[in-house]
């Protein structure tokens, strides 16, 4: 699926993506040799369990109020603010409140 097929035009993020109570919901933007890039919404009290990714990548809070764990670190991220999810390091991430994040993940070299 190419880029053009996925988006046609300037767009606002967190309008792209809709709430759906009692779960996540994901739609890729963009995806490509370099990584890619997805929205995700969560219903308050859900969450991505700890887990690992082989590459960088960033997280921006579009909405709400989510609590991010990076490694034995745990972050409140609100709307406007981005973290830094750094390759191989354990995250983990639940909805303290209702929140929509936009994920980009780029592949090393």
């Amino acid at each position: 699926m190419s880029t053009t097929e996925l988006i046609k035009g300037s767009f606002i993020a967190k309008d792209r993506i809709e709430y759906a109570k009692g779960s996540i919901v994901s739609q890729q933007i963009i995806k490509n040799g370099a990584g890619n890039i997805t929205l995700f919404s969560f219903d308050k009290d859900q969450q991505l369990s700890e887990h690992t990714a082989p590459f960088d990548a960033i997280c921006q809070i579009l909405d709400g109020l989510a609590t991010i764990k990076v490694g034995d670190q745990k972050y409140s991220v609100q709307e406007g603010e981005m973290i830094i999810l750094p390759a191989n390091v354990p995250h983990a991430l639940y909805a303290e409140k209702q929140f929509k994040m936009l994920l980009t993940m780029i592949k090393g070299n």
